[in-house]
């Protein structure tokens, strides 16, 4: 598979699929769900340029430190000593991919509807907790370091799952009192459709095609453990 990959025979998202699916995750299991990197960083622009690097993400720094600012609070909490001597010391108390988050972006899609609801003690967690806006998604993990949900692979093929088309209510935000239906999408997107469609371009670009392997060295390869986890500020609880 590698091969095939390295001589551009299968597609980025294809391999990374396979990749999801030799390490155990599947579809089946929401703890061990496939998990997809954040690719982008520009969810502002009317347009979005796929030629300019800076439209992406750094692939080579897991998601928490993404932002420069928050490595130094990750530090910190990795050099916290437990009095205990019990606990493994870490960067990240919570996980890149776990069955809340699968919840969390599928909120608007059966089954994931009722399991969110059936997690929440039979109701809608608030509305300002849930996937109200992919923008406003990216900002939130670029303004904090206990944030460090990855995508799932709908962002990249399944327009469905923006749009609120059962018509949940899903209560509406405190501050702004907006109403949260469909997610609000990313200013160069005009539909969900053009959402997917851009995104799955971006993720075959020639950026990402070049710098993909440094995200899987993080989460499938030699990073997730060990002396080059902890230098890569990978370490997980």
């Amino acid at each position: 598979v590698f091969q095939k990959w390295v001589n551009r025979e299968i597609s980025n998202f294809d391999y990374l699929i396979q990749l999801n699916t030799m390490a155990g995750r599947t579809y089946n299991d929401l703890a061990q769900y496939p998990v997809f990197p954040w690719i982008l960083r520009d969810y502002t622009s009317e347009e979005l340029d796929l030629n300019n690097p800076a439209v992406f993400r750094d692939l080579s720094k897991p998601i928490g430190v993404v932002n420069e600012k928050n490595a130094k609070t990750v530090k910190e909490k990795y050099n916290f000593e437990d009095p205990l001597g019990m606990i493994d010391k870490f960067h990240y108390g919570t996980h890149y991919s776990n069955a809340a988050g699968v919840m969390h972006y599928l909120i608007r899609a059966e089954p994931f509807t009722t399991l969110h609801i059936q997690l929440q003690s039979g109701r809608f967690d608030c509305a300002d907790r849930q996937f109200h806006s992919i923008p406003a998604t990216w900002q939130a993990l670029m303004d904090n370091p206990n944030d460090v949900k990855e995508l799932i692979p709908e962002f990249f093929y399944f327009p469905e799952f923006l749009e609120n088309q059962n018509g949940f209510n899903l209560g509406q935000l405190q501050m702004s009192k907006e109403v949260v239906n469909d997610v609000v999408l990313p200013k160069w997107a005009h539909s969900p459709e053009d959402f997917i469609y851009k995104h799955r371009k971006a993720l075959e670009s020639e950026y990402v095609s070049a710098h993909l392997h440094e995200w899987i060295d993080l989460i499938f390869g030699y990073k997730q453990r060990g002396p080059a986890a902890v230098e890569a500020l990978n370490v997980f609880y």
